[in-house]
Parts: structure tokens; C-alpha cells; sequence
């Protein structure tokens, strides 16, 4: 990890927004199946889904903080439920037109993890968090 990265760190400042805007558009398209299903009165899985909804905001609240193996673990997530996501809609639109808003909730995934990693701001954002984090930890040991 002694690579540098290849991003401007006069950029971070201007990355908070954007950052704050992925990791919250990756939580809302992770629980608005869960938020549809309780408000169509679909409480059977709640507990579960609830559980789901929180370890989502952990790992991306962990992201914010700092922590490399959250944004890796992230982006791993974002990329296979995208592709996944994407591939089941694209069999179910064959079927109804719903399974094309399922395709495009795949895309949102595939979009915002990309963005985690190919956008700029955000990544000199992020390395600029990483950099202060690892600077805490080496102080606390």
C-alpha cells in the first residue's frame, strides 16, 4: 500500500459532497425494496431485512471513516449485485415490464460503484481519509 495514488489531494475538499451522495444513493437503492415491501404490508422478513439495512449502513459509514477494506468490501458489492441485479431484471423484463426497473437498479448499483472508484473528487476525498486514518492509528500504537 506504499503506492501512491494517482489523484490531486487539493481535490478532497471538493470530494465530501460527492462522496456523501454515492454512499447515500448505494443505501437508498439497497432498502427501497425493503421500504416498498412495509409499506405495501410485507412485515414477514422484516427483522431480516432491518439487519440487512443496518449492516448496509455500518459498512458505509465505516467507508466514510476511513477504512479501506469497507470501501473495498463496497465496491466488491456494488459490482456483483449490479451484475446480478441486472442480469435477473433483464430475464424478468422478457416476462413483465417491471423487470426493466429491476435492470435499472442494477445499473444504479454498477454506476455508484464505479463512481466510488473512477471519479476523481471522490477518490482524493477517500485517499485523504485513508491518509488521516492511518495517521490516528499509528498514533494510538
Amino acid at each position: 500500500m506504499s503506492a501512491s495514488s494517482p489523484f490531486d489531494p487539493r481535490l478532497a475538499e471538493a470530494g465530501r459532497t460527492p462522496t456523501l451522495a454515492v454512499l447515500v444513493g448505494i443505501f437508498m437503492v439497497t432498502i427501497t425494496p425493503f421500504v416498498a415491501g412495509l409499506v405495501q404490508g410485507q412485515t414477514a422478513d422484516w427483522v431480516r431485512n432491518l439487519l440487512y439495512a443496518v449492516a448496509t449502513a455500518v459498512l458505509l459509514y465505516n467507508v466514510w471513516r476511513g477504512s479501506v477494506w469497507a470501501w473495498r468490501l463496497t465496491i466488491g458489492f456494488c459490482m456483483v449485485a449490479g451484475l446480478v441485479i441486472f442480469v435477473v431484471g433483464m430475464l424478468a423484463g422478457s416476462v413483465a415490464w417491471q423487470g426493466w426497473i429491476v435492470s435499472g437498479a442494477g445499473l444504479i448499483y454498477l454506476l455508484l460503484g464505479t463512481a466510488l472508484v473512477g471519479t476523481a473528487v471522490i477518490r482524493s476525498f477517500l485517499d485523504s481519509r485513508w491518509t488521516d486514518r492511518r495517521k490516528t492509528l499509528r498514533r494510538k500504537s
